[in-house]
């Protein structure tokens, strides 16, 4: 049962390049190897009983550790300016430490100072090199933010999104249901949900995968609608929740005919070239503020 998920975790997986580099990691691990023959060219070996096994631990952990870190990074982000000054960060702190491990088994000549500038140097320029591309991070996800301002609220966890769609699902929704009843000063909030009729028959006519187009379709246009403050959730199936935090009825009512009327004359084309439109359903109602999170869905789900 653990050995899958294992595999599956030492499966390849495709690097973003650095610098537009594609075998940047490649070419790291040339460093590596370059820093270690000049060591062993131009140093004495150490003897075994001189050998600091603490330093070598700590030392090569942080070595190992890094290189982590720019597998995991390169892996999980496209490349760009961002991914760059992170990994050229993350690699001056992992030369600079294996300069430090190198130094613990082999003695240089005290007339060679250059293992001194890149043991003293690397590691904070890398530091300093991180720290630019942490800074470049925070504006990307400053910008990214706004643009999952109605895909999330007060709260980022990807296990809560749905794939298909990348809305947050019901658990996700019950959450920001309980939040907006425990702000202060809050003046209500409306719940919606929509669906489309007939949207099985689209699955078993064209089947599921574009049944999820129609689905990636419809979050999409509906997003388009919404006021910034909102939040759209795919509940369940071919449901879609929406959260209008200070809303009342007579804008919730208007906001919900738009919807209705937006959603139904989505004209989806198949991949064939068919043209799919399913008439749309809407119900709403105000947030109870007693009521739990979780059940008010559920009660505008049996309304539709």
């Amino acid at each position: 049962m653990l050995i899958s998920p294992l595999l599956k975790a030492l499966q390849p997986v495709p690097q973003a390049p650095v610098l537009g580099l594609a075998h940047f990691g490649h070419l790291l691990a040339l460093l590596m190897a370059g820093l270690m023959a000049a060591f062993a060219w131009g140093g004495e070996a150490k003897p075994l009983q001189d050998w600091r096994w603490m330093d070598v631990a700590g030392e090569g952990g942080m070595v190992l550790m890094a290189a982590i870190w720019i597998t995991q990074l390169r892996s999980s982000r496209p490349g760009g300016r961002v991914t760059s000054w992170l990994c050229l960060g993350l690699a001056g702190i992992l030369l600079g430490e294996w300069v430090d491990v190198l130094d613990e088994f082999w003695r240089l000549p005290k007339a060679v100072v250059w293992d001194n500038w890149l043991e003293s140097g690397m590691t904070p320029l890398g530091m300093l090199v991180l720290t630019i591309g942490l800074q470049h991070w925070r504006e990307e996800e400053r910008a990214l933010s706004a643009q999952l301002l109605k895909r999330e609220r007060l709260i980022r966890e990807h296990r809560s999104f749905d794939a298909i769609t990348q809305l947050g699902d019901a658990d996700y929704l019950a959450r920001q249901i309980a939040l907006e009843q425990r702000r202060e000063g809050q003046s209500g909030a409306a719940l919606l949900m929509l669906s489309l009729d007939g949207f099985d028959s689209v699955a078993r006519e064209h089947g599921l995968a574009e049944a999820d187009r129609l689905l990636q379709a419809a979050g999409h246009l509906l997003i388009l609608n919404l006021r910034p403050e909102d939040l759209l959730c795919r509940y369940a199936g071919d449901r879609f929740a929406l959260l209008m935090p200070g809303a009342g009825p007579a804008l919730a009512a208007q906001t919900a005919g738009h919807l209705q009327q937006a959603l139904g004359g989505l004209a989806h084309h198949s991949r064939q070239g068919q043209r799919i439109q399913r008439p749309a359903r809407v119900v709403w109602s105000a947030v109870d503020p007693e009521e739990p999170g979780a059940q008010q869905p559920l009660h505008l789900a049996a309304r539709l």
